[in-house]
């Protein structure tokens, strides 16, 4: 059977191809060996183990014409690899599995190869998906490309990244509408020293202490993952306190997500009865303390524009319900589906109550205008004339959350979710914004909201991967008090971050390495924050949040 070159086979499920074994080559160009290795042996290992194994590799005789100078280029394009943070990816990782933050970096590698000079380089967001240890390595990379004669602009919320640049443009004050200001263009020390900026005030290490008090972490009442052995995992055993927020940390590739993922998330849903894959573990104790499991992920929340955060959140109806008792709606009997642009009825028919009319073009991408008929505000005139407080229904769509707030304060059901809305940082966000323009962490904390507004709600496992990202630290503080409400609820929360400042607030950690890839897999600490400072503790992680709190003058 031939794969095309893809290593797997296609059909109810994909398997590796038989002919290739997944190599994706064939038998003639797996035959060509050095050293006894392969290409497709090669392409296999990590990037790490591939510098390792090459280290003293000198070919000699006629080889040595065209072999050498090749292998001193390969091994200085995989040094590359290694000063952006990627030690652990094999060379053969096809790219649509890599993260958003790793296939940035592959093209940071390959432009501090380049040796270009002149060029602006613009990165958003870099450090989402590192450890404190591999940010350090970015951020030398970032100064190697500005001593070739390069600029480079970072979108960054990152803390050492902010103090390592050479000049700060901070924007503000606030967001969204609050937004659009440039507050300061200085280096960090002055940043630091100003006090209209939201971040030079958050920066200071007077901010650092702890914010809320531990919650007790009884090892005796958690989920004990016995010998998980999935991907790099080498067969560890590990606690899962229950009722308490739990961190796994650890370096990129260490196998925090597949501990958290594959085995935890999974396991759990196999104990519950509830359709999983095989187990990659012999099993897992107190499964019965959790009534279900919750993942809160950073997908998309809508696909269309008909999808937006009050219509997610379950806010909408609320707000429906609200017009429907006016006055001026009962005269008319106008019910809560009136007020629904999904509906016939009070919407806009021109546009079907999107807002806006989609023109095909042909060959070319389809283009999008503002309706005509409504101005983009999705209604009919009619519906548009019954009006709470001189606003429209789709007035309210154009409010924010902040204002929307105030807006409906006497509204219990409304001012509810809003509130929670609010305090997990969204203040900014349009209640009518199409969901499709969210953010991963806007979705994902969207979604942390629902959850919280939830009335029976304990017993229940939370699971959250890097929810920090796209986060200022002034916002982070809100994120960890929502997911502390979570918690004295009597649920388990458990995150997988490498945010230090989210770390800080753990009630119980769980370090896993000690590198990555292959080097990682092992348990390298499991315990308290205060545990960290009390005595040194091994493992990267451990030590920088023993520096970063040390530092602060409360601890």
């Amino acid at each position: 059977m031939d794969c095309a070159g893809r290593g797997t086979l296609d059909g109810d499920y994909a398997r590796s191809c038989p002919s290739c074994n997944g190599s994706r080559l064939n038998r003639r160009a797996r035959f060509v060996r050095i050293d006894g290795h392969s290409i497709a042996d090669v392409m296999a290992w990590p990037v790490s183990e591939t510098i390792e194994r090459y280290k003293g590799t000198v070919l000699s005789g006629r080889d040595a014409l065209v072999g050498n100078p090749l292998i001193a280029q390969i091994k200085k394009s995989l040094r590359f690899l290694v000063d952006v943070g990627l030690p652990y990816l094999s060379l053969d990782r096809r790219a649509d599995t890599l993260s958003g933050g790793e296939i940035q970096r592959v093209r940071l590698a390959g432009q501090l190869g380049a040796d270009l000079a002149g060029v602006c380089y613009v990165l958003d967001e870099p450090t989402i998906g590192l450890h404190p240890r591999d940010t350090q390595r970015l951020l030398a990379a970032f100064r190697q490309l500005r001593d070739l004669g390069n600029t480079v602009i970072v979108v960054e919320h990152d803390e050492d990244t902010i103090l390592g640049a050479d000049t700060v443009v901070d924007l503000g004050p606030g967001a969204g509408t609050a937004g659009g200001e440039v507050i300061a263009v200085c280096s960090p020390q002055a940043l630091l020293l100003n006090d209209q900026s939201i971040t030079g005030r958050s920066l200071r290490t007077e901010t650092r202490g702890r914010k809320r008090p531990y919650n007790s972490v009884d090892l005796g009442a958690s989920l004990y993952i016995h010998r998980a052995r999935a991907n790099n995992l080498r067969n560890i055993s590990v606690p899962i306190p229950t009722e308490a927020l739990v961190c796994v940390t650890g370096v990129s590739g260490s196998g925090k997500s597949t501990l958290v993922y594959d085995v935890l998330y999974q396991g759990v849903r196999a104990e519950k009865g509830l359709q999983a894959p095989f187990p990659c573990h012999d099993g897992i104790d107190n499964v019965a303390l959790i009534e279900r499991v919750v993942v809160v992920d950073q997908s998309p929340i809508g696909r269309t524009s008909r999808s937006t955060p009050a219509t997610y959140v379950g806010l909408w109806s609320d707000v429906r319900a609200v017009y429907s008792l006016l006055p001026e709606a009962r005269l008319r009997g106008f019910g809560p589906g009136r007020f629904s642009f999904n509906r016939k009825g009070g919407r806009c028919e021109s546009c079907e109550g999107h807002g806006r009319i989609r023109i095909e073009m042909g060959f070319l991408p389809d283009v999008f205008t503002e309706c005509d008929a409504c101005q983009g505000k999705r209604y009919n005139e009619e519906t548009l004339g019954v009006r709470y407080r001189d606003h429209s229904i789709a007035d309210v769509l154009s409010l924010d959350v902040t204002s929307a707030c105030e807006f409906f304060k006497d509204v219990p059901n409304v001012s509810t979710m809003l509130g929670l809305l609010n305090a997990i940082g969204l203040g900014y966000m349009r209640l009518g914004q199409p969901s499709v323009t969210l953010s991963g962490g806007e979705a994902q904390r969207i979604k942390l909201a629902r959850e919280l507004a939830k009335t029976r709600q304990n017993r229940i496992l939370y699971i959250l991967d890097e929810p920090t990202t796209g986060l200022h630290k002034s916002d982070v503080e809100m994120l960890v008090q929502a997911l502390d409400r979570l918690v004295t609820k009597g649920n388990t929360v458990v995150v997988v971050e490498h945010n230090l400042d989210v770390i800080k607030e753990a009630d119980y950690v769980i370090d896993l390495g000690p590198d990555g890839g292959a080097e990682g897999g092992n348990i390298v600490f499991t315990g308290t924050i205060p545990e960290i400072l009390e005595k040194p503790q091994p493992g990267y992680t451990a030590q920088y949040v023993a520096a970063y709190l040390r530092r602060e003058r409360h601890v």
